[in-house]
């Protein structure tokens, strides 16, 4: 008889297991339904920013020393290298931001999370992303109503030297530098969706079905 529950109860565990990797219930499969191409598009999208992040990254190194250069060397700096730089960072920053937010690349105090049980920490940090998710919800209109008056407003130094080809400078509207920080809120807005939904799913038991999110190609800070 012993031996007969002892049965049962090894059938019930895989049965709950099998249940978990084939999605669950129907809430989890709608779930996953919803997850499961977010995170390809959310991959997609953030390795093609982290690239561009990193070549504005080798683009502003290259223009600060060439005014190191002007500036020191010749004794004639030019006029354009530093906005150039201020542009460079904040579009670097726009696009690796939402890389490091989903990667955990963010400092954190996990001390009250790590004294909490596994299920009271991922309640905890549902929490944390849903803050995060209203904070970058709100920044969404603010920040595209600062675009919308960067239209208005020129760069005093750059400018696109169409004149090279004939034509006539154009100076470069601020626009399409605020704009690298609301570019950067509409990552951060699908990378936290992705992690609300992903905790979610580990919250019902289904974490063994996820796919993990590999950071291997950058170091994560720590």
């Amino acid at each position: 008889m012993r031996r007969r529950v002892e049965e049962l109860a090894i059938r019930s565990d895989r049965s709950r297991e099998a249940q978990a990797l084939s999605g669950g219930s129907d809430e989890m499969r709608i779930l996953k339904a919803v997850l499961i191409p977010l995170q390809g598009l959310n991959t997609f999208l953030l390795m093609v920013g982290l690239w561009l992040a990193l070549l504005a990254l080798a683009a502003m190194v290259a223009v600060v020393i060439l005014q190191v250069w002007y500036r020191y060397v010749l004794g004639n700096a030019l006029p354009w290298p530093d906005e150039a730089a201020r542009f460079l960072m904040l579009w670097m920053t726009g696009l690796a931001a939402p890389w490091g937010l989903r990667h955990h690349g963010f400092v954190a105090i996990e001390m009250l999370s790590a004294a909490l049980p596994s299920a009271g920490a991922r309640a905890l940090n549902l929490v944390f992303l849903a803050l995060g998710l209203t904070v970058v919800s709100m920044s969404l209109s603010l920040g595209w109503a600062h675009v919308n008056s960067g239209w208005l407003f020129a760069s005093s130094s750059l400018r696109l030297p169409l004149d090279l080809v004939g034509g006539s400078a154009v100076k470069v509207k601020l626009a399409w530098m605020y704009m690298s920080i609301w570019i950067g809120m509409v990552l951060m807005t699908l990378v936290l969706v992705e992690l609300i939904l992903r905790e979610i799913v580990k919250l019902a038991g289904g974490e063994q079905s996820l796919t993990p999110l590999d950071a291997s190609d950058l170091p994560e800070a720590e």
